[in-house]
């Protein structure tokens, strides 16, 4: 494709050649066929008139799609379905009679879409392994590293910067468990027939309605699910395609939340994405590293976010046992959700295995704000070393509100402690102020809290699932 037509950008910048492959063209028309196949295998096992040569036949053209003559034969039937069992029926002569027998468009369309997503969905979920795994041993790392906790995003108890991150584990951890609960119960469509009462199949095996009903769980057994939706109209519930949808939201919803922390932290100068040895933060202002994998983790989980009205609409206006205004709607909506949540993952692979941190800027602002929230402390030690508590109360009530006036009328530093260590209610108590100070003393549990959910939770479900881990982290652009 040239540079004077239209290109996604999920082609070109964002989804990975894994999940493109899966909503590929291809791909595609290759399960149309796998579906074809299970068909005719299963209707051939319940008696009906099928030859082992035909299904043989069916087979050996299963992957070389004649693309050719398909498109040809739709620019005169306009019916993709019809003109892909016509052209398979070129490649098989001898089966060209028994493909798609008995079957609507539905039966390959709609099975092949459950079959996509759920191959999709196990993409992902890869994909959600390896971050929390990348986040997780960044966790254990600086578990005990004391840094400023924000609530408002304003200076609140001191925390770890391992425990922050266990709040972005502990998002995706949720994640998984709802993308575990959709992608299991996915069920195959089947063969329901045009409003979903599989009439032409019981009219094929003579009345006989166990066949019918052996029909669809052997063809689920065939294409590896479980088992077939108990009902349906002509197509499957489009409440699923929402369902589904969902779980990608809520992934696109953690990643940018974590995207968020980071850049604010980046502006702090606290931690930073990576940034490569060449790379150009601004075309104007040559000394910026802006944060631009974290800011386009954003960017494109806004889009998932409201993609996922899509299916939630269409679910909304189906009309009794179909109508066809999902279809151009759902071949847009769901595969470019799921290229854009790969996308996602592949930044938030890149960027949690990267991830740099700065100390020595954590400990400054520390020192600014641990002061004001050691007074407590600073009181109730001093009243243990035979202080008056009215007085001391009164004493850093004062001088707490200079300090604050020093730093925000004058540019100044934070001398709260050094106004303290001259005043006499605190200089004749011999306190060592510095000891009052040691961030590890406000953390609270935040360290110990880091290692027992690592260690409860977060490695076994590492360990139980190592072998599924997929993402490498390369960004395109």
């Amino acid at each position: 494709m040239g540079y004077d037509v239209y290109q996604s950008p999920f082609s070109t910048r964002y989804a990975s050649k894994q999940m493109q492959a899966i909503f590929s063209e291809e791909h595609k028309f290759q399960t149309w066929r796998r579906l074809w196949i299970a068909l005719a295998e299963t209707e051939k096992e319940l008696g009906l008139d099928i030859t082992d040569a035909q299904i043989a036949q069916l087979k050996e053209h299963a992957l070389d799609i004649n693309f050719a003559e398909a498109e040809a034969r739709e620019k005169v039937v306009r019916h993709d379905v019809m003109s892909h069992v016509y052209a398979y029926g070129l490649q098989c002569p001898d089966a060209k009679g028994i493909i798609h027998l008995g079957a609507t468009s539905c039966y390959v369309g709609d099975n092949t879409d459950l079959i996509i997503m759920r191959e999709a969905l196990s993409l992902l979920r890869g994909s959600l392994v390896t971050v929390i795994g990348n986040l997780a041993a960044f966790a254990e790392k600086h578990a005990s590293l004391p840094t400023l906790a924000f609530t408002h995003f304003q200076p609140a108890q001191p925390t770890t910067v391992g425990k922050r991150a266990t709040l972005w584990i502990q998002d995706l951890m949720a994640d998984v468990e709802d993308l575990d609960y959709v992608m299991n119960g996915l069920r195959l469509l089947g063969s329901k027939g045009t409003t979903g009462t599989q009439a032409s199949f019981l009219e094929l095996f003579g009345g006989d309605h166990e066949r019918c009903k052996k029909l669809d769980k052997l063809i689920a057994e065939k294409m590896g699910f479980s088992g077939c939706y108990a009902v349906s109209g002509q197509t499957y519930s489009r409440k699923i395609d929402s369902r589904v949808l969902n779980v990608l939201s809520g992934i696109a919803q953690s990643a940018a939340k974590f995207s968020n922390d980071i850049r604010l932290l980046q502006h702090l100068k606290e931690v930073e994405e990576p940034f490569e040895k060449s790379q150009i933060g601004s075309s104007a202002m040559a000394y910026k590293r802006n944060p631009m994998r974290s800011e386009r983790m954003a960017s494109i989980a806004r889009y998932v976010i409201c993609d996922t009205l899509n299916p939630a609409i269409t679910a909304a206006t189906q009309w009794f046992e179909r109508t066809l205004d999902d279809s151009a709607n759902k071949r847009v909506s769901i595969a470019e959700a799921f290229l854009a949540v790969d996308g996602i993952l592949t930044l938030y692979s890149n960027v949690s295995n990267g991830l740099v941190v700065y100390p020595k800027v954590i400990a400054r602002h520390l020192d600014q704000e641990l002061p004001f929230m050691a007074s407590e402390n600073l009181m109730m030690d001093a009243v243990k070393a035979g202080g008056d508590r009215q007085e001391l109360h009164e004493a850093i009530r004062v001088h707490a509100q200079a300090a604050a006036a020093n730093v925000k009328q004058n540019g100044g530093e934070n001398d709260f402690l050094a106004r303290l260590a001259q005043d006499e209610h605190f200089s004749k108590l011999n306190l060592d102020l510095k000891a009052v100070l040691d961030p590890m003393r406000y953390v609270g549990r935040a360290p110990e809290q880091t290692q027992e959910y690592l260690a409860e939770c977060v490695k076994p479900f590492l360990v139980a699932n190592a072998a599924s881990a997929t993402h490498n982290g390369e960004v395109t652009i």
